[in-house]
């Protein structure tokens, strides 16, 4: 079913550890708006999903950690279910319902299945940038961490997340929307004006 999704989203999408959340909470009460994380709900995304309208994550679900994170980044890129833009209709659901304006925001924002027009951005990090930011946060291990070879599987995830990020660089340049190339140095408070100046905020 084709949800409409009122004009007063802004769309605030990208590869992990761009800075996304940050910015989002931030401008979020610069400007009154309502933040929609798309992260916080994918469990219960994931638990609405049937295996017919979402076989990629039904295959995930049935995986060991090894064969989620021990396999070839090429192959984890194009069999992650949320980067296939399965439960996208449900996040487009959940928006129609929500108070608005609001701005959404998360990895899970693909720039083919935004509805158009719509006042939208996609960060872009740099590798030295995404690992810094995983750094920072204590994540860097999480999920390697609970398979047979650490060192393998963070290597493998991120190449994964290289590879989503220059997919979403050649998709949203094909479609003509905006980015933000986000480099090491960048600070969060340059980060925020270049969304803010891009979303018309």
């Amino acid at each position: 079913m084709s949800v409409r999704v009122a004009d007063d989203v802004i769309w605030v999408g990208g590869g992990s550890g761009a800075g996304k959340s940050t910015v989002a909470r931030r401008l979020a009460a610069k400007h009154g708006l309502h933040l929609y994380d798309t992260d916080a709900v994918m469990a219960g995304h994931a638990a609405r999903c049937d295996p017919v309208s979402s076989p990629h994550l039904a295959a995930f679900l049935r995986m060991s950690m090894d064969e989620r994170w021990l396999r070839p980044p090429e192959v984890m890129l194009e069999t992650f279910h949320w980067f296939r833009g399965e439960g996208f209709d449900l996040i487009l659901d959940d928006l129609a319902r929500h108070p608005k304006p609001v701005i959404a925001e998360g990895f899970r924002l693909l720039p083919a299945l935004v509805p158009r027009p719509a006042r939208a951005v996609w960060l872009l990090p740099a590798s030295q940038f995404r690992r810094a930011a995983f750094d920072s946060r204590g994540s860097t291990w999480q999920i390697a961490s609970r398979t047979s070879d650490p060192p393998r599987a963070l290597a493998n995830l991120l190449e994964r997340d290289r590879l989503f990020t220059e997919r979403l660089r050649a998709e949203t340049r094909a479609l003509g929307l905006a980015t933000v190339d986000v480099q090491p140095g960048m600070t969060v408070d340059e980060l925020t004006v270049r969304v803010e100046k891009l979303t018309d905020l």
